[in-house]
C-alpha cells in the first residue's frame, strides 16, 4: 500500500503535468485542486524538488514546475522519491536490500519467491505508468487478471469467479 503522502504526491505531479510547458504553478493552486493540505504539500514538492524532478522559481510568477518530460518520469521514481522501497518485504528490494532479521535461510524461505512475484507486479505497473499517462486515461484503464490458474478454470461460481481487477 502507498503512503497517503505518496498519493498527494502523484496528484499534485498529476496536476503540473497538465501544466507542463505553461509555466511556473503555485502551491495553492495544486492544493486548492486536488484538496491537499498546503503544509503537507509544500514538504512534498520540496522532497520532489531535491531529488531533481521538480525544479522552484521564486518571486512573482513563481511556483512549480516539471524539471523533466512528464514521459520520461514514472511512479516508481517517484514512489522511492517519497516511500522508500517498493518491495513488500526487504529481502526482495531491488535498491534497498536488507536481510529479514527472522529468516533463517533465504534459499529455503517459502515466502521470498512469493514476495518477489508481488514486487515484479507492481514494478511492472509503476515502472511502465509514466507521468504522461495522466493525460491519457486509456492507458490507466484497469485489466482484468486471472488469480490462481488459467482463466478457464475458474468457472465454479459463475462468471467473473476468480477474477479480480487490477
Amino acid at each position: 500500500m502507498i503512503s497517503k503522502k505518496a498519493k498527494y504526491a502523484i496528484k499534485a505531479l498529476k496536476v503540473l503535468t497538465e501544466e507542463y510547458g505553461k509555466g511556473p504553478v503555485l502551491i495553492s493552486y495544486i492544493s486548492a485542486k486536488e484538496n491537499i493540505p498546503k503544509k503537507f504539500l509544500e514538504a512534498i514538492l520540496l522532497e520532489l524538488r531535491n531529488h531533481g524532478i521538480l525544479q522552484s522559481q521564486k518571486g512573482k510568477g513563481g511556483g512549480y514546475l516539471l524539471r523533466v518530460d512528464p514521459a520520461r518520469v514514472n511512479l516508481a521514481q517517484v514512489l522511492r522519491v517519497i516511500d522508500g522501497p517498493i518491495a513488500p518485504t526487504p529481502c526482495v528490494s531491488l535498491n534497498f536490500y536488507v536481510k529479514c532479521d527472522d529468516c533463517e535461510d533465504e534459499v529455503t524461505c517459502a515466502l521470498k519467491p512469493i514476495m518477489e512475484r508481488v514486487r515484479d507486479a507492481n514494478l511492472g505497473v509503476y515502472e511502465n505508468t509514466t507521468l504522461l499517462s495522466f493525460q491519457n486515461p486509456s492507458m490507466l484503464e484497469t485489466k482484468e487478471i486471472p488469480i490462481g490458474g488459467a482463466a478457464n478454470d475458474l468457472t465454479s461460481e459463475g462468471e467473473g469467479a476468480g477474477r479480480l481487477t487490477a
